[in-house]
């Protein structure tokens, strides 16, 4: 029988969750999206009484639902059970993947990390010319007026883009409200952060958008000390992902994912 030694205290433990990838509902089960991370994040914050969670973030942004569903669940977590959040930057942290790292306390980067990009976009293709040179006839029929609102066979219509930057004004000001509620003082009030640019990690540091250079296990341990311990949570993978339901549908998300990572030079 163990015997109760008051004395020793356990090493301090740190959930660590990792939020990889473009940010997106998908019926694939890819991408990070508040439903497939609900069980990881609810697991790291129950699970062993931890001392901290660490976010492990590499996303070039996606969804901004998603982004603000999943820095919600965090925080409201971090909130109820009194748990410091650390966040620590890889490659990028931008657009929705800064959304999420501002969910935590502090913000740790890579010089060459990139973050910021805190803006909304939305990209499309106009086909009306091109199918009118190969003599295809567009029918469409609609019950409501704007039912076919940015129709990519149709001629851009100038009331659509007043609509469409109506509704991209309204998330902005989200976003904008989001990063400045949680960077609050740290932010570099003399630049202009939100115009949807971004920089490299020292730079972004220099402007409050992040709180030093450092990486994971070395602040850990300054913070926790030597003993230290890390317990690793992510969302668990579908059996799409494990065995493949559709080589075409892989390889057409796969050039959609990658054009989000492209914005910022990673491939």
């Amino acid at each position: 029988m163990k015997r109760f030694v008051p004395f020793i205290s356990k090493a301090p433990v740190v959930s660590v969750i990792r939020l990889s990838g473009v940010i997106v509902a998908s019926a694939r089960g890819g991408g990070l999206s508040d439903q497939a991370l609900a069980p990881a994040i609810e697991r790291a914050f129950a699970k062993g009484k931890p001392a901290a969670v660490a976010l492990v973030l590499n996303s070039p942004g996606g969804s901004p639902a998603q982004s603000s569903l999943i820095a919600a669940r965090i925080r409201r977590l971090a909130d109820e059970k009194g748990i410091p959040i650390h966040a620590f930057v890889e490659d990028v942290a931008a657009s929705g993947g800064y959304w999420l790292a501002c969910a935590a306390d502090d913000i740790w980067v890579d010089e060459s990390s990139i973050l910021g990009s805190i803006g909304v976009i939305s990209a499309g293709f106009g086909f009306s010319d091109a199918i009118a040179r190969i003599g295809v006839e567009r029918r469409l029929h609609t019950a409501g007026r704007d039912k076919s609102l940015l129709d990519p066979f149709k001629p851009e219509n100038p009331e659509d883009v007043v609509r469409l930057r109506a509704i991209q004004d309204q998330i902005h000001a989200s976003f904008i409200a989001h990063v400045t509620a949680r960077r609050g003082d740290r932010l570099n009030a003399a630049e202009e952060l939100f115009t949807g640019r971004f920089w490299a990690g020292a730079r972004a540091v220099e402007l409050g958008l992040a709180d030093g250079v450092a990486h994971m296990m070395p602040k850990l341990t300054a913070l926790y000390g030597d003993k230290v311990r890390l317990r690793h949570y992510g969302p668990k993978r579908g059996l799409f992902q494990r065995f493949g339901a559709s080589l075409g549908a892989e390889v057409l998300a796969g050039v959609e994912d990658r054009s989000h990572w492209a914005r910022f030079g990673l491939t």
